[in-house]
């Protein structure tokens, strides 16, 4: 190859832009996989490499997915089921992206969502993470709710602990060099999201979240919303190292009054549980609201 060539290829990649790792954790996701992928191969933004880890899927997933590699150009990947931290953790190995993305498969990517994103990390090499909003639609993709944001929401570790933010893993786009000074994922922490907004902004980046939609997120019975016990060990389990932070007990009162949100009209004996571990000079109007409501609800 003579200098000229090799040197011609050089600049059409850096005129592509960096490349973005697209790493998606699949579990029993059939119904969703083709609007999933065709979403995904239809960002406008070039330089993407992806990469699909199957975590031990019970239904045809993986045999789909390699039926959808005659059609789609992706690296497929199979674990026993670990969890999506470990899935993530899988294909990360093998991704060789300055920037990584993950979503969920099933999700749909709005076309310009690499762009805009890649875009915002190239211009701000103190962010390691930056997220964006998100279109609800129910388990047959109608549109029900659009979140908003007035301005670029800009975050650092303290206030991402004391309110115990999450920016949610479809709609962030990470900084590889992030993810690996926070050591990537713990793979005993089951949910992704949180632990890795604390891990990167522990390290000292800021996370920033811009007020535009990137992604439709679908919300079905399995979302880990609906399934509150394991979302509340993820996410004190996250905040556990953290413990002498001073934002630590509000980080963990505001984590508890989101399990009362679901545990008032589901299991009315751990409801009272998980009160009666927030001291009661941690009470807040949230939870109070809580309180009302399981002692009304029927």
């Amino acid at each position: 190859m003579t200098t000229e060539h090799h040197t011609s290829r050089k600049q059409q990649a850096a005129d592509l832009g960096p490349l973005v790792s697209i790493v998606a954790p699949c579990y029993n996701a059939e119904k969703y996989l083709e609007e999933a992928l065709s979403s995904i191969f239809a960002q406008d933004y070039a330089n993407v490499e992806v990469i699909i880890v199957d975590d031990g899927s019970t239904d045809n997933s993986y045999s789909m997915l390699q039926a959808l590699q005659n059609t789609y150009d992706f690296q497929l990947y199979s674990q026993l089921n670990q969890g999506v931290s470990a899935a993530l953790n899988h294909g990360l190995k093998y991704a060789q992206g300055e920037y990584v993305s993950t979503p969920d498969l099933d999700d749909i990517m709005l076309p310009e969502s690499i762009r805009i994103r890649a875009d915002y990390l190239g211009k701000h090499p103190e962010v390691g993470c930056v997220g964006a909003l998100v279109v609800y639609m129910d388990s047959e993709g109608n549109d029900v709710k659009t979140q908003k944001l007035q301005h670029i929401q800009r975050l650092g570790f303290d206030e991402i602990l004391s309110n115990a933010i999450v920016v949610g893993a479809p709609v962030s786009l990470y900084r590889m060099d992030a993810l690996r000074a926070a050591g990537f994922y713990e793979p005993s922490i089951k949910v992704q999201d949180f632990q890795m907004t604390l891990k990167i902004a522990d390290q000292g980046y800021q996370i920033h979240v811009l007020p535009v939609s990137v992604t439709r997120y679908r919300r079905h019975p399995n979302n880990l919303s609906r399934r509150y016990k394991i979302l509340l060990d993820a996410d004190m389990k996250a905040i556990s190292p953290y413990r002498s932070h001073p934002g630590y007990e509000k980080g963990r009162t505001v984590i508890l009054n989101k399990a009362l949100k679901y545990a008032v009209v589901t299991d009315k004996k751990d409801a009272w549980r998980l009160l009666r571990s927030i001291p009661l000079r941690r009470y807040n109007k949230t939870t109070f609201r809580r309180l009302k409501r399981l002692l009304l609800h029927r």
